[in-house]
């Protein structure tokens, strides 16, 4: 096979990948586990239906059995030593849980010798000459396995199941639904049909098998596997990595804790949590994996796992609640706390998370104190954005905040990173009065962040569906028009991309109105925004004429306006 081939021969990685039939998979050779990382058990009737009819059609096929060509089921990858049994489950859980409980729930419908032959499957029988003991051969996660023992794995536990269609969490009542499921189709069929089923998942159902012995290898078979990609993440594997090595007394309340954090973030936001938290913790732009880069930054200074999840994991995650979603509460300037806020999620990157989450997560950081540094945070944020930072020397930047604040030094100091200099100050009002508009990534937060402090930071955003920015001297004026004569071409030239030509709208940009004469654009175009207007467009409307001698006073207002905001003194001086 084409795809083994390329497994086999990633460079420095022993490799067993070969397919085996479900009689083999299901054997002394291998004792299956699903470890922590891995997401509950989540296959549905419909998944688990479609495996039964598909495996089922295939069984007869054919006339004679013999005959039968063979039925692939996939791949597994397993972390797995050669020549010992234990597999952890890369990838295959699904289909090993589905297969465990279709081979339970067939022992009540074959013959005795059929189903001593299934019981076989299910668990491994003890042998003292070889040193093994009565086990499942497939152990789910902690929090399941004792449910999917009992009801499942257990011959006797099948006649409760109907009485658990209830059960929570979801990962058991899959289990309960499915193997409910396959009672119901075995039970329509012949004697015959359930044993011949039986005898062709033995012998002529296989499964690809690839197991190496470590994960990291295991992770990159995985990703040549599944063009979807892994379905696992890092913080799955830190998870198990953490919690593994915590005392098992204890395991079950940190399990519980971490759950807690990575349900109130959401799957996704809890794996971006990490990334920020290596970056608080390494000061520097990531290089290697996350997984690499976070064990040496993050667990080589908090090995302990209880400590990093109560004394790392939970602050940062509650502060990171806070600041992603603008929801602090804690007293007296919260509302211009997440009005600050506010503004850096409109950012064009999210680079500023990491020290924010630092200085949130501080137990002694009260709100005039989170208020004053968010001032300085934005403010730095927005002359980093205006000045086109890139993200080496924006990522290098913040890393030096992080480090100051560390080292409990003064942020607030001429000398402090978080603070601007005298050239950053005057290179960013430079920006400012250059053309605004051709620099896409920074015009609509500029603007916005203009009209926002022209309204004395009332303004709020959020309940306009679109916002536009639009020329008031056009583009592209009509030949004869007004326009060409109150402006120069050296004029057009010089304002027409710079911030006192632009104003918002909450609507999409009509490329027609775009080249109306001034007061036919005021009535007909500017008018016509949704209420309350922004303020930079009523002051249009307020304006009796659009001349250059206009545009250079409205300049200069503005400019100062956002040097005010910013303050970027030592460039006015």
């Amino acid at each position: 096979m084409h795809l083994l081939t390329e497994i086999s021969r990633m460079a420095g990685t022993k490799i067993q990948a070969a397919e085996h039939p479900v009689v083999e998979i299901f054997d002394d050779p291998y004792q299956f586990t699903i470890p922590r990382y891995q997401r509950p058990y989540a296959w549905t009737t419909e998944q688990a239906g479609e495996m039964f009819d598909d495996l089922l059609a295939a069984s007869q096929a054919k006339d004679s059995l013999s005959e039968s060509d063979p039925y692939f089921l996939g791949s597994i990858v397993l972390v797995k030593a050669e020549k010992h049994p234990r597999a952890e489950v890369v990838d295959g859980q699904q289909r090993l849980t589905t297969l465990t409980v279709l081979l339970s729930v067939l022992r009540d419908y074959v013959s005795p010798g059929f189903a001593a032959s299934l019981e076989k499957r299910i668990f491994q029988e003890g042998d003292p000459v070889k040193g093994t003991a009565d086990q499942p051969r497939l152990r789910l996660k902690d929090q399941d396995q004792g449910f999917f023992e009992k009801y499942i794995q257990e011959r006797a536990g099948n006649d409760l199941l109907s009485g658990l269609q209830d059960v929570r969490p979801d990962s058991r009542l899959r289990l309960v639904e499915n193997a409910l499921l396959f009672k119901s189709r075995l039970s329509a069929l012949p004697s015959a049909d359930r044993e011949r089923l039986v005898s062709f998942i033995y012998g002529y159902t296989y499964l690809v098998v690839v197991a190496t012995a470590d994960f990291e290898s295991a992770y990159r078979i995985f990703s040549v596997l599944n063009e979807r990609g892994l379905d696992l993440t890092h913080t799955d594997i830190l998870k198990s990595e953490i919690i593994g090595k915590i005392p098992e007394a204890d395991q079950d309340a940190y399990t519980n804790k971490w759950s807690h954090e990575e349900d109130d973030l959401g799957r996704s936001d809890f794996g971006d949590l990490f990334s920020h938290i290596r970056m608080v913790y390494a000061k520097t732009k990531a290089r290697e994996s996350i997984l690499k880069e976070f064990r040496a930054s993050v667990l080589h200074r908090v090995p302990d796992g209880k400590k990093f999840i109560d004394d790392v994991l939970v602050p940062f995650s509650d502060a990171f609640e806070v600041v992603t979603r603008a929801s602090y509460a804690g007293g007296p300037g919260a509302e211009e706390i997440n009005r600050l806020l506010g503004w850096l999620k409109q950012l064009d990157n999210t680079d500023w998370v990491p020290p924010a989450i630092s200085y949130f997560s501080r137990p002694t950081a009260d709100s005039a104190a989170l208020l004053r540094f968010l001032v300085d945070l934005e403010r730095l944020a927005a002359s980093m954005l205006v000045r086109r930072v890139d993200i080496t020397r924006r990522v290098e930047r913040y890393g030096r905040v992080l480090d100051w604040m560390e080292k409990d030094h003064d942020l607030y100091s001429a000398e402090s990173p978080l603070q601007l200099s005298g050239e950053e100050q005057a290179e960013t009002l430079a920006k400012l009065g250059a053309e605004i508009y051709t620099v896409t990534r920074i015009r609509l937060y500029v603007l916005l962040r203009l009209d926002s402090a022209l309204s004395d930071g009332g303004a709020g955003y959020d309940g306009y569906p679109l916002i536009s920015v639009e020329h008031v001297l056009p583009q592209s004026p009509a030949v004869g028009s007004g326009w060409t004569s109150t402006f120069t071409a050296q004029e057009r030239a010089y304002w027409v991309h710079r911030l006192a030509n632009l104003v918002l709208l909450s609507r999409r940009k009509n490329s027609q109105a775009s080249n109306l004469e001034f007061e036919a654009k005021k009535t007909k175009y500017f008018e016509k925004t949704s209420w309350p207007p922004f303020v930079l467009t009523s002051q249009v409307l307020a304006t009796d004429g659009w001349t250059p001698a206009v545009l250079e006073e409205r300049q200069e207002i503005l400019l100062k306006v956002l040097s005010d905001l910013w303050r970027l003194d030592a460039a006015a001086s």
